[in-house]
């Protein structure tokens, strides 16, 4: 998914929504993802803070199409049922003509299906699972987007250090029962044959799950010096938990989750050092970063979840650039995200 034809498919769904003798009426923007029940709120709160950096900018500098964005919140509480309920609210009530969001993977896959049906561009800016952004059918139009990692390649770069650690021997993985979990997993044992690994123990733990140390013991016995783990940050800081209450600390692997304040806040910040795992930003901010860093530094809550806030501004801002695009391509009618390129 390039820049270029995310923002050519935003022009034209704000082209399809936009009428000339309502130019001063708002373009509507949804966000549909999980602000309170979840690990995973918290990255979902702090991208709210990037949208809204972002619509103050655009709406200041005249808007899009000369009509000013306008977001409309919608909270899944990390259900599938109410974030499929609200994303056909935002797109049938709402006449929203584009929506951001969710940060549970498990989400997004749940509902999909509806932008793609409704021809409405969705950025996922916070689920990373790999199966987001894949087309629903081979050859299909597809309108989902991301500006987030992507699971597979965070699969990728642990499998590939997994392969070269000399300390490593006996692999175990370890994955949360959500969406989330699942795809991890599925992207694991997808790619684990090209680096010639062989798992000899592959466990689950529930997102509710405090005590893990019956799955850490089999590990433990089995001599497992290396743990493959994917799951929200809340989780994983119990598997460190438990780990230490059984005095097993094997090399850990994780996905970007262990980045999150949710996981600090359960492991601890010893605990917390252990993992090794990617993430998008580094700790020494760009001079762009650090401007925004400092417009809403007050309502953040956790800096290593700033991340989130990027990804949320830059998202929004694909949706000025959109009109651009459109006086480049001179695009007409409604041939798709790439025909009518």
């Amino acid at each position: 998914m390039t820049i270029t034809r995310l923002s050519a498919a935003l022009a034209l769904a704000l082209l399809a929504h936009v009428a000339p003798s309502i130019a001063a009426e708002p373009i509507r923007i949804g966000f549909n993802s999980d602000l309170s029940a979840s690990p995973s709120a918290q990255s979902s709160q702090h991208a709210l803070l990037g949208f809204n950096a972002a619509i103050e900018d655009i709406n200041r500098q005249g808007g899009v199409l000369g009509r000013p964005l306008e977001l409309v919140v919608r909270d899944d509480v990390a259900q599938p049922p109410k974030a499929i309920q609200n994303m056909s609210d935002l797109i049938d009530g709402e006449k929203v003509v584009a929506v951001m969001g969710p940060t549970n993977s498990g989400n997004a896959l749940a509902w999909k299906h509806i932008p793609n049906t409704r021809k409405i561009p969705v950025i996922t800016v916070l689920g990373t699972a790999t199966g987001i952004t894949q087309p629903m059918l081979a050859g299909a139009d597809n309108y989902m987007f991301r500006l987030s990692a992507v699971d597979r390649e965070q699969v990728v770069a642990i499998l590939t250090y997994a392969s070269k650690n000399p300390a490593t021997k006996k692999i175990a993985v370890f994955v949360e029962t959500t969406g989330y979990g699942q795809g991890g997993l599925k992207d694991i044992e997808e790619l684990k044959g090209l680096y010639g690994i062989a798992p000899v123990i592959v466990d689950k733990f529930n997102v509710s799950d405090t005590d893990m140390t019956s799955q850490l013991n089999k590990m433990k016995s089995a001599g497992v010096d290396t743990i493959i783990m994917w799951g929200q940050g809340t989780p994983m800081g119990h598997v460190l938990r438990s780990m230490e209450k059984i005095d097993y600390f094997p090399i850990v692997l994780t996905s970007w989750a262990s980045d999150n304040k949710s996981f600090i806040d359960a492991a601890g910040p010893r605990l917390g050092n252990i993992p090794i795992f990617l993430r998008t930003i580094a700790p020494d901010y760009t001079p762009r970063q650090q401007q925004l860093y400092d417009r809403v530094k007050d309502k953040i809550t956790a800096p290593s979840v700033f991340w989130a806030t990027c990804q949320g501004y830059d998202a929004m801002k694909l949706l000025a650039l959109g009109r651009h695009h459109r006086r480049r391509c001179g695009a007409q009618g409604d041939g798709g995200p790439q025909g009518n390129l």
